[in-house]
Parts: C-alpha cells; structure tokens; sequence
C-alpha cells in the first residue's frame, strides 16, 4: 500500500471482510476511497471463491493501484477475516467495517479524533443508521444511555447506537463500525472468537466484554455516523434471520458470550432476559405468541445453550482460532506485496 507523503494524523488500517457481495461491496470501496482523510490503507479479507466478472476486475484493478491490500482465504468466517487482517495491519487504529457501508465526508477523521489526546480510550464505537429501519424510525433521540446500558447482564436490551447523539462511554461497539488502539491486539494480544458462527452476532460484544480487562475505554462517537445498508444476502454469512441455521446460531452465539465473560448472577439475568424477549416474544421483540413458535424458539433456545457449553470444555479450542493461523509479521511483510498481486493474478 502506498499513502500520502502529505499523511498527516495517525494511519488508520481499514479493516473489511466480505463474502458473497457484489456491487454493494464495490459501491463500499468507492465511498471510502473518497475519504479526504489522507493517512489510511485498505485491507480486503475476501470469503469469495467465485465473483462476478465486474466486480473482479474492479477489486484487481484496486489492488493493481495499491489502493486496497486484497486478500482471498478459503473459509468463510468473520472473526477469522478480522483476525487475518489484524495480523497485517500496519496502523496505529485498526477499523472495521462491513462490506455494505455508505461513509459520510469526514468518517476516518471523526474515528481518528475520537483517540486524540485520549490515552484512556482504546476503542471507538461509531453511531450506526440502519436504512432497513430509518424510514419507520420514531424514537426520539436519546441523549444519556441508562445505566442498565453498562450491566453484562442486561445492556443488550438498553444500549442504542442508532438514536444516541451524546459522546460517553458505552459497553460495546457494533460491529460494522469500531476502531480500536493497536496497542489492544498487540499489547493485550487480544482477538476475535472464531468459534462464533453463521450471522457471527455477538462476537463483537465478546470482543468489546474481553476488552474491558485492559482497563482501556470504550467511546462512542456519534460524529463517526455511517450508514448500515443491511443487504439480505451476502455479508459474512449469507444467512437469511428466518433459516433454522440462524436460528441455531443466533442462540448458539448468545450463550456462548454469556456463558464466557458472565458471572452466574449475570448469566441468569441474561438468560431470562434472551428468553422473556426472544422466546415468549415480549417487548422489545415483539415475536408471535404462537405456542407452537414459542415451542419451536425454545427449542433452538436449549440447543444453543447446551452446543455453547459443549464448545467451552473442547480443549483444542481454547485459543478461539478456528479458521486463521498466527502470522509472523518479521517474514510475512517482505512478502506482502507480492502475494497480493499473486493472489489477484490467478483469480
């Protein structure tokens, strides 16, 4: 990657996994190549075996340009896409995003002053529109969360990053836009739990509750706004939310966040509350009080929780990698360069 001799702030290392996206993901690139913010580089983590020829050519020619570091593994997992990529970042601030973003004039540097004389904050959690919802939207803005919003327990049901417009401290970043210190992955050694799957939901609030033993910040900055465009298909995962394989997941992952970073008293506030919401379908859910679905959702509900656990004793899993392997930084940035451009030749 080549930046700006002009760079002036930190470098930012852009982080985007993708899988089975086209020209959304295409339209993705474009709007953050447009950011004036000068000191940035792009790293793609393509989950793709196959794209349309357009979009081919277009991330080829991006990468012919050192516009973006464009990378093709063979699985399809987005904590490991984010591992990948945070073993060959070169910035200070590592952001992530989704691969179905729209970035408004300004992004990066909105991200980049979030940390500025701020030793305390070692993540930026961004504020995040989503336009499946934006039209239908009545909820007032919401200056100060609850303190319910900072409970393990219970946050998940308080926590607003779409409607919040005051700058505090939050418990958890969402995914498609959070920064973060360098220092977290290699000071802390911190990464992501490749063991979440399909939709991946609540790896980043795993993330986000392990982070919290740094002793660092989380801080949300809504002037770092973008908007999510919730594609149905594609993403990480390609996981429609009615499928029983999301629904198996969505659970799966639930319990095994809880059942990792939740004390007993914690955890059966969250069960009851995953339960009350999701499973009897009470406000804010406000699912169908079927009993054959409320059956059914228990069902998944069990299932879920027994899988987590079985997954906590598997000893060989322990270190959360599943799909990526530890890089050697020393070895593998000589040979960076040319393994992008390899890579991009022989698709």
């Amino acid at each position: 990657m080549t930046f700006s001799a002009h760079a002036t702030g930190p470098l930012i290392s852009v982080i985007i996994p993708t899988y089975g996206r086209e020209a959304i993901l295409c339209d993705t690139l474009k709007s953050l190549l447009e950011q004036t913010y000068s000191a940035y580089e792009v790293i793609v983590v393509d989950q793709t075996q196959n794209h349309e020829r357009e979009t081919q050519q277009f991330l080829t020619q991006l990468a012919s340009e050192n516009k973006i570091a464009l990378y093709t593994v063979p699985w399809a997992n987005l904590p490991a896409a984010r591992n990948y990529a945070i073993e060959r970042a070169n910035g200070s601030i590592l952001l992530f995003l989704d691969d179905d973003v729209e970035l408004p004039a300004g992004f990066l540097a909105a991200h980049a002053a979030g940390f500025e004389n701020r030793p305390e904050v070692g993540a930026i959690a961004g504020r995040v529109f989503d336009r499946m919802k934006l039209s239908e939207s009545t909820s007032p803005p919401i200056e100060q969360l609850p303190p319910e919003a900072m409970d393990p327990g219970i946050a998940w049901y308080h926590i607003d990053l779409v409607h919040t417009t005051r700058p505090q401290q939050v418990l958890t970043a969402r995914g498609c836009n959070m920064s973060f210190r360098r220092s977290v992955f290699v000071e802390h050694g911190l990464r992501f739990d490749e063991r979440f799957e399909g939709s991946a939901v609540r790896e980043e609030s795993d993330f986000c509750l392990r982070f919290r033993k740094t002793g660092l910040m989380i801080w949300y900055e809504p002037a770092a706004h973008l908007v999510h465009l919730g594609e149905e298909t594609g993403g990480c995962h390609d996981v429609g939310t009615r499928s029983l394989t999301y629904q198996n997941t969505f659970y799966y992952n639930h319990f095994l966040m809880a059942l990792k970073n939740l004390t007993p008293l914690q955890l059966l506030r969250f069960s009851d509350r995953l339960f009350d919401c999701h499973i009897l379908g009470h406000p804010p859910c406000n699912k169908s009080g079927s009993p054959i679905k409320i059956i059914s959702r228990f069902g998944f509900y069990s299932f879920g929780f027994l899988k987590a656990s079985f997954t906590l004793l598997k000893p060989t899993e322990r270190n959360g990698r599943r799909f990526s392997q530890p890089f050697d930084r020393s070895s593998g940035q000589k040979q960076q360069s040319s393994r992008t451009a390899s890579i991009c030749a022989s698709r």
